[in-house]
């Protein structure tokens, strides 16, 4: 009974250590997504100055741009907090400059729309907004090809960053 008990605590401490694996991966492909994973915390850390697992992602598609929101995950969490905005202001006015290097840091490749939006600088605006627990930067343009490049940047985070938010604008 002691073995029986002993091996079902050790599966369930191996099962809190390690996520579920999705339906249709293999082992080695979730193997491979968990380091990946690893990685862009560890990246995103350094890059944009805050612990990923403190926080909260979240890019929303909006019909003339979209919008930036990481909030910290505990809301009276005031370095996180005041992290948070700190690299908003900086990304904000980096962008405006067409100048995408935190994205590029974080995630080992340039996002898709970057170059675009880095290009067409002059018919975008940033603004940094405070938020409660944390900071957003609202991204618009007049430019149809321009929006499309914000959309695909946004739309590339939102999977890479696996926010659950629409990569769909709801009309």
């Amino acid at each position: 009974m002691t073995i029986v008990i002993l091996l079902l605590l050790r599966g369930a401490s191996i099962a809190a250590q390690h996520p579920t694996m999705p339906p249709g991966m293999s082992h080695d492909e979730h193997l491979r997504q968990l380091q990946k994973d690893q990685a862009l915390k560890q990246r995103g850390a350094l890059a944009m100055g805050f612990d990923q697992d403190q926080a909260e992602h979240h890019f929303l598609l909006r019909p003339s741009g979209g919008e930036i929101v990481v909030v910290a995950k505990v809301a009276g969490d005031a370095r996180t907090i005041g992290e948070i905005r700190s690299h908003f202001r900086e990304i904000a006015e980096a962008f405006a400059a067409g100048v995408f290097e935190k994205p590029l840091a974080t995630h080992d490749e340039m996002p898709p729309g970057a170059a675009t939006l880095a290009a067409n600088r002059s018919r975008v605006r940033y603004a940094y907004q405070e938020r409660p627990a944390g900071a957003s930067v609202i991204i618009e343009t007049d430019d149809s090809a321009t929006l499309e490049a914000i959309h695909d940047f946004l739309r590339y985070q939102i999977v890479e960053h696996k926010t659950g938010d629409p990569v769909i604008l709801k009309q």
